[in-house]
């Protein structure tokens, strides 16, 4: 079961996402209308996931995004978004933004994305991804020092098992970590490097030979 948040100011989609969550077996902790609505309630509500509208009538989805992820930079925001526009796509990503469905998508894929988010892991509406990949190969190509340099040695060592897909909770085991503490870890690199979440860093842990040279089983 997974806290869940859903802002949206169309009552009607909003009820039948909250209805779908509660259905698949998800806890909705708290329902917004507007940008205020959401900050006002988001502290008390502690969601794992907030699933996100990008068209509000006062904040925007990005601006929630980053003022909740300031707040608490363990939660996970899943937009869900009429928009499929490459601009509001990677704004969002940059933002934060874990995830990034269109509202095309179905019941089942909604149920699966919130699943996915909490557990750390990106997710996108298919085509999409190509997107913020594309995106990161345009940062990763650009001029700089070596970040590498600012991560610590837990910090590299987490990231390595990241690079090789490993999930959070697997690399909790595998480290006799708690779940939170490995999700603070990769907050913290993901904030030295200057990424927005999960699929940035192992992309840039791929292309800088993190995924190969670890310690094996």
């Amino acid at each position: 079961m997974v806290r869940v948040m859903v802002v949206d100011d169309h009552p009607m989609w909003r009820d039948a996402v909250e209805r779908d969550l509660q259905a698949a077996g998800h806890q909705v902790v708290a329902v917004a209308s507007n940008g205020r609505e959401a900050m006002a309630r988001f502290p008390a509500a502690a969601p794992q996931v907030v699933v996100l509208d990008l068209q509000l009538p006062d904040l925007s989805g990005v601006q929630i995004t980053s003022m909740m992820l300031e707040h608490d930079p363990t939660a996970r925001v899943l937009i869900l978004s009429a928009s499929g526009e490459q601009a509001d796509v990677l704004d969002a990503i940059k933002a934060g933004a874990t995830g990034y469905l269109v509202k095309s998508a179905s019941s089942a894929e909604l149920v699966e994305a919130v699943t996915r988010v909490a557990d750390g892991d990106a997710v996108f509406t298919p085509g999409l991804a190509g997107l913020v990949l594309g995106e990161f190969r345009r940062v990763a190509d650009g001029p700089g020092d070596d970040p590498r340099d600012q991560l610590t040695e837990r910090e590299t060592e987490i990231l390595r098992m990241v690079a090789t897909g490993m999930s959070y909770k697997q690399i909790a085991s595998r480290l006799v970590l708690s779940h939170r503490t490995v999700q603070n870890h990769v907050q913290n690199t993901l904030r030295k490097l200057q990424m927005n979440n999960r699929v940035q860093l192992t992309r840039w842990a791929i292309a800088h030979g993190l995924d190969g040279d670890g310690d094996g089983d």
